[in-house]
């Protein structure tokens, strides 16, 4: 064989260096791909309507044209100075206390119901399931009653409570759910090695068990975060309002003031969107708790 002569080898691994064809995608992978972006361009145009109408000025809220031709920031700068910067730390204020009050009750009674099988401990989750149907605006007159005869009207702590007891039968249902899928194995092992029940809980337990805690506690905090009607009856001067009920002022009995109303439900739904999407996948992972056996 002659120096100019070509091994045999040597084309297959020139083959083998270019690596596999790239695979056209399929028919049905482009359909669905086209439809999903469809449905997520329907469920965002709303909020891009809103953030257009936000940077309008007021000459142009009739122009038919889709963006403004001059961006009206100071939109955005009013809902500060207005004063509205405090009824944001409420929303805060209210949202974060409701969401640590359902933690510190679901928390306990979930880890209960789901490592002992008591008797009544079916009619106690049913129960736990059936006040998720009730609705606030059924019992708003009873609420009121009863904070007005404690003088908790027109306060934060009010405003906590209730939305605290309406997300507690959803936390507790979640966290069940996720720790009944925890082996009670890791337990024992850990008791066999010395550490006590609390131990146990917080060591094995509740780590394993944290896509469930943060599926209650953003499911809570939104739920809190989004509240109106019971606010609305709770709470009667401005500066103890939450966000939601105070940019109701901005909608008067003839006009409605579209440029801050909506600067405001800007500035109110980036923090949860931020939030969501920050722990979106322990979310997916909290919801499908318990479902594969």
């Amino acid at each position: 064989m002659t120096a100019t002569e070509t091994s045999p080898v040597a084309a297959p691994s020139r083959a083998a260096s270019a690596g596999p064809a790239r695979r056209l995608p399929r028919t049905r992978t482009v359909v669905v791909a086209a439809a999903a972006y469809l449905i997520a361009f329907i469920f965002l145009f709303p909020y891009l309507v809103m953030i257009l109408t936000a940077l309008r000025p007021q000459a142009e809220l009739r122009e038919p044209a889709y963006l403004p031709t001059d961006f009206a920031w100071e939109n955005f700068v009013n809902f500060w100075s207005g004063g509205l910067s405090g009824n944001l730390l409420i929303t805060l204020q209210v949202a974060a206390g409701s969401t640590i009050l359902v933690l510190l009750v679901a928390l306990p009674a979930a880890y209960y119901t789901a490592r002992h099988r008591f008797r009544g401990r079916t009619a106690f989750l049913i129960l736990v399931l059936v006040t998720q149907m009730f609705q606030p605006t059924a019992m708003l007159v009873g609420i009121y009653r009863e904070f007005s005869q404690l003088g908790l009207v027109d306060s934060i702590w009010s405003l906590i409570l209730v939305n605290g007891g309406f997300n507690l039968a959803f936390a507790v249902w979640i966290l069940n759910a996720y720790f009944g899928s925890i082996p009670r194995e890791l337990e024992e092992a850990a008791f066999i090695d010395g550490t006590g029940r609390f131990g146990a809980l917080f060591r094995i337990t509740l780590p394993l068990a944290a896509p469930g805690v943060v599926t209650a506690l953003i499911f809570t905090f939104i739920a809190a975060w989004n509240e109106f009607v019971v606010a609305l009856t709770l709470t009667t001067s401005p500066e103890q309002q939450p966000l939601t009920v105070r940019l109701n002022s901005f909608i008067g009995q003839y006009q409605v003031d579209w440029q801050n109303l909506f600067a405001g439900s800007v500035i109110a739904t980036v923090p949860v969107i931020i939030l969501f999407a920050l722990i979106e996948r322990k979310v997916v992972s909290g919801l499908t708790a318990g479902s594969i056996k």
